[in-house]
């Protein structure tokens, strides 16, 4: 998938997003507990702090991929799914939508923060599964330390 360190949370983190500017990267992946399509994308909804339901996109069997998720298809079909579902909140930075901020934006904007939203945001990049190995997280780790914690 094509996802990066691009949004500004409502509590300054940078949080990871879908974008079709990113390159694609390994990414992890779950099965939720229903085969019904509306409750999965409501569950999610619920999980992320019940976004707009615009923000949480699906793909199913026959679909074109999605720019961001390239051969969604041929995986999806390769591990015997029909549909996948997804958070779509857009990139964001500043107060604006669709904004993707530059990685020196970003290591300004992480490395400006104090106390418990500095604590936030440094752990939200630091949980991050290793396996997201993104441009801007290599980045952040080299200049502010903030290295994967150890499982």
């Amino acid at each position: 998938m094509r996802i990066e360190f691009a949004r500004q949370s409502n509590d300054d983190r940078i949080t990871l997003v879908i974008s079709d500017a990113a390159v694609p990267i390994r990414t992890l992946w779950a099965v939720m507990d229903t085969t019904d399509l509306n409750v999965a994308k409501e569950a999610l909804r619920q999980r992320e702090g019940k976004p707009i339901r615009d923000h949480i996109a699906h793909w199913q069997t026959g679909d074109a991929s999605p720019a961001a998720i390239p051969n969604l298809g041929e995986w999806a079909a390769a591990h015997g799914i029909r549909a996948v579902i997804w958070t779509a909140l857009p990139p964001k930075f500043d107060g604006t939508e669709n904004r993707i901020p530059t990685i020196d934006e970003v290591l300004a904007h992480l490395a400006g923060l104090v106390g418990n939203k500095r604590e936030n945001a440094e752990r939200y990049i630091r949980l991050t599964p290793r396996q997201i190995d993104t441009a801007y997280r290599r980045r952040i780790e080299a200049e502010l330390g903030w290295a994967p914690l150890v499982d």
